[in-house]
């Protein structure tokens, strides 16, 4: 049963060394991420499960120990999800489950055990929902760490350029992740996402079919587009 979620972005930049000179203006939402991690803690889950968006190479399930790297951002930085458990599969962490792994050391995680899984941005909506199902059953207690940027159409210089219907899309978003709002979530337009290039939908909306039953509050902890990209932050317990 899902007893705690964290959402938290995904850019690379969240990690100071490839941010560089940059990396001052995401400390706000840095700070944020550690809180919702905290909640994460204190929920003494018996499984962790990070999901994030994924390509076709990193889509699917990655095992405690699978390693990442920053290397493509320019930074010869590695990442490891949870603990070291030998070889696994030499399978590189697709770069949301890698920030996800930086946060989890970050925070220094000691708790429960770690998963990855990457999901893929056509999952439609029942999928993911089913797929979240299938997650919250894998434990007594489990805990997600949900890896997903809202719309990159905010500005004209966002990935996306700039699109009038982001702005709606990303307020529903963070109403929906604040208010722990699984029926808001699962309307989420598959195809406007797409359109406004939202890389969390498929992973929020795993995280509704994983909520399911559990009665979960949320709460909204940053809301912000510095880069002209949605950046949301939310705590599930």
């Amino acid at each position: 049963m899902l007893v705690a979620a964290a959402v938290c972005p995904c850019p690379p930049l969240l990690v100071p060394e490839v941010a560089a000179g940059a990396a001052p203006e995401l400390d706000a939402l840095r700070n944020a991420c550690a809180d919702a991690l905290g909640v994460l803690a204190a929920a003494r889950p018996d499984l962790l499960i990070v999901i994030g968006p994924a390509d076709e190479a990193g889509r699917g399930p990655h095992p405690e120990g699978s390693t990442g790297t920053f290397e493509g951002f320019g930074v010869g930085l590695g990442v490891r999800l949870g603990r070291d458990l030998g070889p696994v599969a030499d399978r590189r962490l697709p770069p949301s489950l890698a920030v996800g792994a930086w946060l989890l050391t970050r925070a220094r995680w000691a708790g429960a055990p770690v998963e990855g899984l990457g999901v893929g941005e056509p999952l439609g909506t029942e999928r993911c929902a089913s797929t979240g199902r299938d997650l919250a059953a894998g434990a007594d207690r489990v805990a997600l760490l949900v890896m997903g940027d809202a719309s990159a159409c905010r500005t004209v210089k966002a990935p996306g350029y700039l699109d009038d219907r982001a702005e709606a899309f990303d307020a529903a978003a963070a109403r929906a992740l604040g208010a722990a709002d699984l029926d808001a979530l699962i309307a989420l337009d598959e195809s406007l996402a797409y359109e406004l290039k939202a890389a969390g939908r498929a992973p929020w909306q795993v995280l509704a079919g994983a909520a399911e039953g559990a009665r979960l509050g949320g709460q909204l902890l940053y809301e912000d587009a510095p880069y002209g990209v949605g950046y949301l932050v939310a705590a599930w317990s």
